[in-house]
């Protein structure tokens, strides 16, 4: 069920910059839908996992196959040759 549009107190516009413009509204989706009354900028936000079309991003953290060494090794500090 779709939900009243209500304006968000403080909320700046990201193409305008105006503040107190954006309105937020529920779809008969589920979709969650910001819109700027000053400028018809709209955005909406989806709680449906992503499809297959759009995987994930390959990043450095997500594609590293992680080889390091993880043994735990000793420090060995060395004394002076006074001692």
């Amino acid at each position: 069920m779709p939900t009243p549009k209500r304006f968000i107190a403080g909320a700046v516009c990201p193409r305008c910059a105006e503040m107190d413009k954006i309105m937020m509204f529920t779809t008969d989706d589920d979709d969650q839908v910001r819109e700027c009354v000053a400028c018809g900028f709209t955005d909406a936000v989806s709680d449906a996992p992503p499809s297959p079309a759009n995987p994930e991003l390959q990043t450095r953290v997500n594609k590293r196959s992680n080889e390091d060494d993880h043994t735990v090794k000793q420090v060995v500090f060395f004394s002076s040759k006074d001692d």
